[in-house]
């Protein structure tokens, strides 16, 4: 069983591949100019490139990640640095440059809020150190992107107003509902929210920050123009197209199992909130569907996506994909064999994609309680032996979650 697991994952990720997503979506018009950011972004590129031959480009990649022989930025990720601030001016400079009857074509996946930083009104040590406060405080990505939008030169549609190119965007989602103003906080995308809503997302989580204060409230007196909003007329010269979705993944999971004589059922690609929370939802199915066999037939397999949050209060040590695992692994009255992975390969802190969950896991007889106090789930299975490592994949597809039920 736990080969079968690790056959779907890597299965799932074949089938949904950035190269093969985005051949199936790219334009016939050939574009004068391509700009790649996110962790999917080489293998996007490399796919418009095979399509169109030699077109000028700009690509940005996480530090680490194989180029395939492109030339790129190597930037910071999850916290921006250095090399994000000179990625976006440069991606500022060719969009302000070109005339209105040019074409670009933007490869965007996740990863991009980072790799693309140009702060306004605060420094990047402050956009670093603020990034990370939200990262650790629970909030949702969506919450974490209104917030650096309204502190960006580039997100929340500042690239699309700097150009008067027509723009097409291509798009992998690492977002639950696949909102493309979420996405890499929306570069080329209209933005609903407001300055009052950054503030108080930070109001929320405790976040003081007076100098990210400073300047949002400046934008609320209207002293700081505010992000590209749905009714600008800006939004004329932009086109997209969702390419790859954490649907595909799981789609492409189900129809694997399926091929092996084997029932699965997605619950949701779009699952949020607390990892635990997320874990006891799961747990109490599974316990619901042992019992009674409701609201489906066992045995099968469970698949689910989307984004859980972990509220970091102690040593932090992994990812919300483990911390998932370790509270389900809490929560379960019996054994069961599961994997939950990030799909980019690395699953918050960990340096793993994600783990599995076994019976032999708990026969080791390991207490949970610890290690979710203090925010450990990369102790517990560096303990239990069950970490999956993959390396960067490539792409970014949000979370994969499966379960088997007997």
């Amino acid at each position: 069983m736990k080969l079968l697991l690790l056959a779907t994952f890597h299965q799932a990720l074949k089938e949904a591949h950035p190269y093969r997503l985005t051949l199936k979506a790219l334009p016939k018009a050939k574009p004068h100019l391509i700009l790649a950011v996110g962790k999917g972004g080489a293998w996007m590129l490399r796919a418009a490139l095979d399509r169109y031959g030699e077109v000028p480009y700009h690509l940005t990649l996480p530090k680490g990640q194989d180029a395939l022989g492109l030339r790129a930025v190597f930037a910071g990720h999850p916290l921006p640095d250095g090399e994000s601030l000179k990625a976006a001016q440069e991606v500022l400079e060719l969009l302000k440059g070109l005339s209105p009857k040019a074409r670009v074509l933007a490869l965007v996946s996740g990863g991009g809020s980072a790799l693309w930083c140009l702060p306004l009104g605060i420094s990047l040590e402050e956009k670093r150190v603020l990034t990370e406060a939200l990262l650790k405080s629970g909030a949702s990505i969506r919450e974490i992107n209104t917030v650096r939008k309204h502190l960006s030169q580039v997100k929340g549609g500042r690239l699309l107003k700097t150009t008067r190119a027509q723009v097409r965007v291509l798009l992998l989602s690492d977002v639950p509902g696949d909102d493309p103003g979420v996405i890499a906080s929306g570069p080329f995308h209209p933005d609903a929210s407001t300055y009052l809503e950054a503030l108080s997302i930070l109001d929320r989580y405790g976040l003081a920050f007076p100098e990210a204060r400073r300047v949002l409230e400046e934008g609320l007196r209207g002293r700081l123009p505010e992000t590209l909003k749905p009714e600008d007329p800006a939004l004329k010269r932009l086109a997209y197209r969702i390419a790859g979705r954490n649907l595909d993944l799981l789609e492409a999971a189900q129809e694997f199992l399926r091929r092996q004589g084997h029932r699965a059922v997605i619950l949701s690609d779009r699952f949020g909130g607390e990892a635990r929370a997320l874990a006891r939802f799961h747990a109490e199915l599974v316990e619901t569907l042992r019992a009674h066999r409701l609201p489906f037939k066992t045995p099968l397999f469970l698949l689910s996506g989307g984004e859980a949050q972990v509220r970091v209060r102690g040593r932090g040590r992994g990812g919300r994909n483990l911390e998932f695992l370790l509270a389900l692994y809490a929560h379960l009255q019996a054994p069961l064999y599961a994997l939950a992975a990030d799909s980019d390969g690395l699953d918050g802190t960990s340096g793993a994609a994600g783990a599995l969950l076994t019976p032999e896991v708990w026969d080791l007889g390991l207490d949970p309680r610890p290690f979710l106090e203090a925010n450990d789930s990369l102790g517990f299975f560096e303990r239990a032996g069950t970490l999956l490592r993959t390396g960067p994949t490539g792409t970014n597809l949000n979370d994969f979650r499966l379960l088997f039920v007997d």
